[in-house]
């Protein structure tokens, strides 16, 4: 399953961290942002996606996530 979310990440440096946090709590998921897109972009590849854990961890670090439709 692949879920896309847009995020407010603006630097290499913030989402290289978010990852490791999102690897923690996710572990066997593969994560990835894409920074030179507008909605500046999270990638979440797992067998089943806790979207409102993702949403939950990004907004406890100071930074808005949804779901991009």
């Amino acid at each position: 399953m692949v879920e896309v979310f847009r995020t407010t990440v603006k630097k290499t440096k913030e989402a290289n961290f978010l990852i490791e946090q999102l690897k923690s709590y996710f572990p066997g998921s593969r994560f990835n942002f894409d920074l030179d897109d507008c909605d500046k972009v999270l990638r979440v590849e797992a067998e089943s996606v806790a979207v409102d854990k993702v949403i939950g961890l990004l907004n406890e670090v100071g930074f808005s996530c949804a779901v991009l439709e």
